[in-house]
């Protein structure tokens, strides 16, 4: 079918610049501006659309607690599905920095092609902010109006939640809680990931792999995602985050101040999942990847009084064995992470 679709550029010369990194970079800047017109689009609604359009009790309640928290945690589950259906098939759909590192560490993804990735991450999840502020803009003023804060006032978080996060009160203001709690959410999505890509373990059939990462994310949502939005993408967090203070939201955007409650928050959903995703493909490859590699090796093994032979034939472990499938992965799906009323989502 895709043979018969003609192409929007003309010439080979178009085409073929396309073709390459360019082409992939330009998939991760759709896949993450899908992730985040969803996902925030998801919070938008939860925080100001339904409490403002009349639907609800009033104009700043809407589902309240476990209900609001169940629309972002599916809105994210959604928008990271999506994204790898829209993005998959060209760059594996990383969209997210944190997967793309750990990628480059773990999974022989070419150290060249990680900042023009990242760029086009943050990019993405910029042009994708702009948007859902776009339609929302009136939404968003009408809850800040009832609620009496408006964005310069330094106390508007329901709806500077709706693009980036912030951590929960029960830390003071502390960076460690939250910055664990990114690691530790970030560590689960790479181990999962992972899992899900690996075609030696039990990788879905066909192509249900976005389905199983949405799920991924949906299912860090509902466990770890109340602590500090679960950002665990740092595009996700930073370029909406800085959309938010373009738009007005100040200092509670960049550096991520909040008086009396935390300071210069920004950098925690940046550096937690860059060292959470590493940790997490780590992990995987030493209680699961490294027992596949091994037991491929053994059932690949030559015939006794051959092992000699055999190895010099094949070329010897790490290149026809683990090398190989760990060289592919780098085309696997992604995510990356959503959030919710806190600004939660990947």
């Amino acid at each position: 079918m895709s043979e018969e679709i003609p192409a929007l550029r003309r010439g080979p010369r178009g085409l073929k610049r396309v073709g390459g990194t360019w082409g992939e970079v330009l998939a991760e800047f759709l896949g993450t501006f899908i992730l985040i017109m969803f996902g925030d689009g998801a919070v938008a609604t939860a925080v100001a659309g339904l409490p403002g359009s009349g639907r609800t009790a009033t104009s700043v309640t809407s589902f309240v607690g476990v209900g609001d928290w169940l629309l972002v945690v599916f809105g994210w589950a959604f928008a990271v599905m999506f994204a790898v259906y829209v993005a998959g098939g060209i760059s594996g759909a990383h969209i997210n920095p944190a997967v793309t590192l750990a990628f480059a560490v773990r999974r022989q993804f070419p150290w060249n092609k990680v900042g023009p990735y990242i760029g086009a991450q943050v990019a993405g999840a910029f042009v994708g902010a702009a948007v859902v502020y776009a339609v929302y803009q009136s939404a968003i003023n009408s809850y800040n109006a009832a609620a009496h804060t408006p964005k310069s006032s330094g106390h508007a978080l329901p709806t500077f939640s709706i693009f980036a996060t912030f951590p929960a009160p029960y830390f003071h203001g502390s960076w460690v809680g939250p910055l664990v709690d990114q690691i530790v959410g970030t560590a689960l999505l790479l181990l999962l990931i992972v899992a899900v890509i690996d075609k030696r373990n039990m990788a879905p059939a066909g192509n249900m792999g976005p389905l199983v990462t949405g799920l991924v994310v949906g299912a860090i949502g509902l466990s770890f995602g109340v602590n500090a939005g679960y950002a665990i993408n740092p595009a996700r967090d930073f370029g909406p985050r800085v959309l938010a203070w373009i738009a007005g939201w100040g200092e509670v955007a960049l550096p991520g101040s909040v008086p009396g409650a935390f300071s210069w928050y920004f950098w925690i959903p940046i550096v937690g999942p860059f060292v959470g995703g590493v940790i997490g493909v780590f992990v995987y490859d030493y209680f699961i990847g490294d027992v596949l590699a091994a037991r491929r090796a053994q059932a690949e093994a030559p015939p006794a009084g051959r092992a000699g032979e055999g190895a010099a034939e094949e070329g010897g472990f790490g290149d026809g064995g683990f090398g190989e499938e760990r060289g592919r992965t780098d085309r696997g799906p992604s995510d990356e992470g959503p959030r919710g009323p806190r600004g939660e989502g990947p």
